[in-house]
């Protein structure tokens, strides 16, 4: 039996953290068990999920297999995407150029700010009464 080959990678935004194994397959991407376009609702977010695979046209050449958990949607989309982004680079070095330019490679830093006490939420107050 011969060993499967695979290629595994962590992306990670906001609170949402995914393992990516890249495997040679025909396209098949599934996320927690379901296919992508199942466990995404929205388009946007599939088409983040696909955006590394576009930019480097390797769609067809690999299946993707992710757990992932934490955050949202949004979130867990960003965090495939720099999870395929580093597989793909382990995959072939080549391919990093053309996905660092796009910035794909690079993690997002923005995360949730505290709520702080005295105020409604971490940035907006409590109406002013002067009376």
């Amino acid at each position: 039996m011969a060993a499967l080959t695979q290629w595994m990678a962590t992306g990670r935004r906001k609170t949402g953290v995914a393992r990516v194994f890249l495997r040679n397959g025909s396209g098949n991407i599934v996320v927690n068990g379901r296919t992508y376009d199942k466990y995404f609702t929205n388009e946007s977010s599939r088409l983040m999920v696909k955006q590394a695979f576009q930019a480097t046209e390797t769609s067809d050449k690999f299946d993707v297999l992710v757990t992932t958990r934490g955050g949202g949607m949004t979130g867990q989309a960003g965090a495939i995407r720099l999870g395929i982004s580093r597989a793909l680079c382990a995959f072939n070095l080549e391919l990093r150029g053309k996905l660092k330019s796009l910035g794909y490679l690079t993690r997002d830093p923005r995360e949730h700010e505290r709520k702080k006490y005295g105020q409604k939420g971490a940035r907006k107050r409590f109406q002013f009464s002067k009376r």
